[in-house]
């Protein structure tokens, strides 16, 4: 049973045809300047996956800790394996939404703009099944617009929540808008959008910052403010201030 799910997320990259063809380079950002910036609500671990022969690297030692993997020795595939099986055509079909939105609905150039988030039940290193939290940095392309080297950053969220989501976010990057909390099956025009000045508020929100604070430090009212905030509260669905709080930490916005 692990091993056909195992085989269905990997036929949905090789249907798409969409793994580079060659070996490709990272950014000239220093990959430690990437992992500083990673931040966190729990304990966590990350590593690089080549798309081109689907080999890992760069794998942070706290896996040992999360999965009992020996950083040196694991493999992607092992990684994959402790995804649960009933969750893995959720992850499937995030993938292929993923794939579908940058390759069809807008361009593969947008991929390293974007962080690409959802959750799933993965096998810990006692044996139980925790809810982690996926993020997915795409650092590289190829020379046609295909999956290079990613950043995949794995977090224990079981202190925020214990029932998945199944939905998936879109955190944009450089100044790109956000989409937030989508169904795998949803159209293109029904996502949940986010614009950039909404997000730069959300960050704020969580750090503490009142309305006034958040005024100040984007030289907007504090009017204009309390707008955005209603505006976040109702595309979220959310009541309260606490509540947007922990949504966006267990969607990977924060």
């Amino acid at each position: 049973m692990i091993n056909d799910a195992i085989q269905l997320l990997n036929k949905t990259w090789e249907e798409s045809q969409l793994k580079a063809n060659k070996n490709t380079r990272l950014p000239k950002t220093a990959f430690k300047e990437i992992i500083n910036s990673i931040i966190s609500t729990g304990t966590f671990y990350y590593y690089i996956v080549d798309f081109f022969d689907m080999s890992i690297s760069d794998v942070s030692p706290s896996i040992r800790q999360i999965h009992g993997f020996h950083p040196k020795k694991v493999t992607f595939q092992d990684i994959i394996a402790t995804i649960h099986p009933d969750d893995m055509p959720f992850v499937a079909n995030c993938e292929k939404s993923i794939i579908d939105f940058f390759y069809n609905k807008n361009s593969p150039d947008l991929l390293t703009s974007y962080k690409v988030n959802y959750s799933f039940r993965s096998k810990m290193k006692n044996g139980e099944y925790q809810l982690l939290n996926h993020q997915a940095l795409i650092l590289s392309l190829d020379e046609e617009g295909k999956f290079g080297k990613s950043l995949n950053i794995h977090t224990c969220i079981e202190h925020l929540s214990t029932a998945n989501t199944y939905k998936y976010s879109l955190i944009g990057l450089n100044g790109k808008p956000s989409y937030m909390n989508q169904s795998v099956n949803c159209d293109i025009d029904e996502l949940m959008k986010f614009s950039p000045r909404e997000i730069e508020i959300i960050k704020m929100t969580a750090d503490g910052l009142n309305n006034n604070q958040i005024a100040i430090r984007l030289d907007l009212s504090a009017e204009t403010v309390k707008k955005h905030r209603k505006n976040v509260l109702k595309k979220t669905n959310c009541a309260n201030t606490p509540q947007l709080v922990k949504k966006c930490m267990e969607l990977g916005f924060l």
